[in-house]
């Protein structure tokens, strides 16, 4: 009997033929993680610098780079839900180049981002209690979520985030709404434009803001909730569109208050995550400490939701890259339990933590931004291929309005990948 319990208790979530007609609001959740992990402080950050840069006029571009991040997540659910197979099992059959450059990228991407993701989680804390250093705050916000995604199963995981992400919808809204937006000016915004010196922001708004690398997370996410079935589909979609509404809601009230605050008086932020220290600083003045600390912990809300969402969702894609390498699939495996999934949460928490006494290697720091420059085109023009092959049944290939946004999609990262690169190339 106690084998049998053991067994049922380590079972992956169970397959559910088809969602109930009434109540599918309910059900949402693998999009609100995936929303909740996609805006980073960085993203936050950049936001705030265009709006402060440019006030409104480029308030479209947020909200087309939503619509576009809708159809790249709507591709990679859709070939789990329409395949059973999973994404690195698609970009498997697309030959192995696929997994040589994906393995190189993700032990790269994961060394580097650990200590990034842990320093900007850290930032609020140490602001927040001084007397603690920040390096401190750091390994701890790491090893803490990297021990909660270990004995946490998905579901847990989900509330948790949902927690967070309404923590900082209530904070980062709130505060856009104290600033007392221009309706006018707003709605302006909505008129395309780009202003003198604008392009690369316009173009780093609509394809930066709302994930990376997570975006193929998200159908591991739909899996883990036990949507696995063709019949999940609808939900999907409305999960997905819901949770690029509520990035959309987050970066439009950023952009205002970059707009209100700080285009009006020309202040200037510093770039990376203490752009939000800045910011800080800025509303304490205005308004006071009680704002000024409320804002702190919507900063620390948003960055330990990124860094629970990237150990989760990324340890996912690194177990099912593992498992097919040794010949398996992603059908049906319980990814959690398994011992590469756990050495991937030790690859983003513990070795970054040198990063965190040393800085970041400038030869690293460059192969991190090509590698990482590569993977959105990548993304989009793999989703392309597979969703218009045989790979998918033919009732759930890719529409002319799917290709339209994913091609769209394609040729933004390709565009900012090269201006990447070339940035990387002459030190910009």
């Amino acid at each position: 009997m106690n084998d049998v319990t053991k067994q049922q208790a380590e079972a992956p979530p169970a397959d559910l033929s088809a969602p109930p007609r009434h109540g599918r609001w309910k059900l949402i959740g693998p999009g609100i993680v995936a929303a909740a992990t996609g805006v980073g402080a960085g993203d936050l950050v950049a936001t705030l610098i265009a709006g402060s840069r440019f006030g409104y006029a480029l308030l479209w571009a947020a909200v087309i780079g939503c619509i576009v991040k809708i159809a790249l997540a709507e591709g990679s659910a859709r070939y789990h839900l329409a395949t059973g197979s999973t994404m690195l099992e698609g970009w498997r059959s697309l030959g192995k180049w696929t997994s040589w450059y994906f393995g190189i990228y993700i032990m790269i991407w994961g060394f580097v981002y650990g200590a990034t993701a842990m320093s900007a989680t850290a930032l609020p804390l140490a602001a927040l209690f001084p007397a603690v250093p920040l390096w401190l705050w750091a390994m701890l916000c790491g090893s803490i979520c990297a021990v909660f995604v270990a004995l946490n199963r998905y579901e847990m995981f989900e509330n948790v985030m949902k927690f967070f992400i309404g923590l900082m919808f209530v904070i980062v809204v709130g505060v856009a709404l104290m600033v007392a937006p221009n309706i006018g000016n707003a709605l302006t915004g909505l008129v395309p434009s780009i202003p003198e010196g604008s392009v690369v922001y316009t173009l780093g708004l609509i394809g930066g803001v709302g994930g990376t690398i997570t975006m193929a997370s998200y159908g591991y996410w739909v899996n883990a909730k036990g949507w696995r079935t063709p019949a999940w589909m609808g939900v999907m979609r409305l999960d997905n569109r819901v949770s690029y509404a509520i990035t959309g809601i987050f970066v439009v009230a950023m952009l205002i208050i970059g707009a209100e605050m700080l285009y009006t008086a020309q202040i200037t932020l510093s770039t990376g995550d203490r752009g939000l220290l800045d910011l800080d600083e800025v509303l304490r003045e205005r308004f006071g400490p009680v704002v000024s600390t409320i804002f702190l912990i919507g900063f620390f809300a948003t960055a330990i939701s990124s860094i629970l969402g990237v150990w989760h969702g990324v340890s996912l894609l690194f177990a099912d890259f593992v498992h097919i390498l040794r010949g398996g699939t992603g059908r049906g495996q319980n990814l959690e339990k398994t011992n590469a999934f756990r050495f991937y949460l030790f690859w983003l928490t513990i070795p970054p933590m040198a990063l965190l006494w040393f800085g970041r290697p400038f030869t690293l720091v460059i192969v991190y931004g090509a590698l990482g420059a590569f993977f959105m085109p990548f993304l989009a023009l793999t989703l392309i291929w597979l969703l218009n092959s045989s790979r998918v049944p033919k009732e759930w290939r890719s529409g002319w309005v799917s290709n339209g946004l994913l091609g769209v999609a394609a040729l933004l990262f390709i565009v900012l990948c090269i201006n990447e690169v070339i940035g990387l190339v002459s030190g910009g």
